[in-house]
């Protein structure tokens, strides 16, 4: 078994935070209904993202009824089928290949317009999956106009972002570029052991059209030791406010299954200790007109980015794959 499932099965529940620790979902505190983690509108002061896990074994199922949400199905760990219902009553299935564990590369996704049932098992023995979900606002394309996709690993654009120590690899399967959709902005990132990501921090709190759109966004995290022995491997993530009106205060060690929310506020960095790489699984959307990842950096730290010119970029990177040149 590797390093990284014996995080998955043997590390405790229980987790380190400090400040305001409803943002911070700890694995197995905030699962139902069959889902592993469960995040969705029902919890307090969460409106337009959503992001659900499952653990498959066998020939269990998960079904979904998306009503005026629409989803990313995101293989985590070996292959899963998917069979998508979408409003105009034509079914569609895509079987999803996979990946051994979310470091071994990009993965192919399902993208379920809003109005879908989805059902989701395991295409052998056993899979791991997360489904990420956003709110479609009202006037958009409710009600199915976008169109079921299968999106293959190959067509998943993997980029270089950052620089030395802030190095890390972004696979854009889920971003307006590359997906047609109406709300959700989904992407991975992989971080190599001891680099810092979500770097400079920054945010997407406000509507300033072109400049910055407002998303709450999702961090799902998985960690995987650098130690052959894999002894515990963590992770750290920092939110904090950027408005004396909306107070947020995060610092949270993560492992694998944790998720950290981001309603509002500065966001980083996302930290890979010196003995784990760093793996996490962004969600956003949010209530304006734009479909769009327009940011703004905090002013205290904005000027690091000017410094990646000068630097060599991470060559751990890409974890596997070809990488293309992006945005710094």
């Amino acid at each position: 078994m590797s390093s990284q499932m014996n995080a998955w099965a043997d590390s405790p529940a229980d987790r380190r935070a400090d400040g305001d620790t409803r943002w911070v979902l700890p694995r197995g505190t905030a699962g139902g209904e069959g889902w592993d983690l469960a995040v969705t509108d029902a919890r307090p002061g969460w409106r337009h993202t959503s992001l659900r896990t499952a653990t498959l074994t066998g020939s269990a199922e998960r079904v979904l009824d998306a009503g005026g949400w629409e989803h990313i199905v995101v293989p985590l760990s070996g292959g899963v089928h998917v069979t998508v219902r979408t409003p105009d009553g034509t079914t569609h299935e895509a079987p999803l290949e996979g990946r051994a564990d979310v470091f071994a590369g990009p993965t192919d996704v399902a993208y379920a317009p809003a109005g879908s049932r989805i059902t989701v098992r395991a295409a052998a023995d056993h899979a791991r999956v997360a489904v990420a979900g956003a709110l479609v606002p009202t006037g958009a394309a409710a009600g199915g106009a976008r169109a079921f996709r299968r999106l293959g690993a190959a067509q998943v654009p993997v980029e270089r972002r950052g620089a030395g120590g802030a190095s890390r690899e972004v696979r854009n399967f889920g971003t307006p570029a590359v997906l047609d959709a109406d709300a959700i902005i989904a992407c991975e990132v992989v971080t190599p052991a001891g680099n810092w990501s979500s770097w400079p921090p920054h945010k997407h709190d406000a509507e300033h059209p072109g400049q910055e759109t407002a998303l709450e966004e999702i961090y799902y995290f998985e960690t995987r030791s650098t130690d052959p022995r894999g002894a515990d491997p963590v992770g750290y993530q920092r939110v904090y406010a950027s408005d004396p009106g909306r107070p947020i205060d995060v610092l949270a060690e993560v492992r694998t299954g944790d998720a950290v929310l981001v309603p509002h506020g500065w966001h980083g960095p996302s930290m890979a200790a010196p003995d784990a790489h760093l793996y996490y699984l962004n969600v956003m959307a949010g209530p304006g007109p734009e479909r769009a990842w327009l940011i703004c950096d905090d002013p205290a730290h904005a000027w690091v980015r000017d410094t990646w010119r000068d630097q060599p970029f991470d060559g751990r990177l890409p974890l596997s794959g070809p990488a293309s040149g992006g945005t710094r």
